[in-house]
């Protein structure tokens, strides 16, 4: 599953990202495998997202976010 349809207070964990499609900023503010992430809502369009990952709050749009694979967590 990708993050673009994790749903609202859904928490995952990523396991891959495609470094070469994401931009720089985002890894280095810890979108990164391993860490949790969870939905917190979706703007209007449902485009951007808000989401925390590994406890740092981040906007990003659904076409980026099909570039990072999840893990759902029970």
């Amino acid at each position: 599953m990708t993050l673009d349809g994790i749903q609202k207070h859904q928490r995952a964990r990523i396991a891959t990202i495609d470094t070469a499609m994401l931009p720089l900023k985002l890894i280095e503010m810890g979108c990164l495998p391993g860490n949790e992430v969870h939905l917190e809502q979706r703007a209007l369009l449902n485009d951007p997202m808000y989401l925390v990952i590994d406890g740092t709050h981040l906007a990003i749009r659904k076409e980026t976010a099909r570039y990072i694979t999840i893990d759902i967590i029970e």
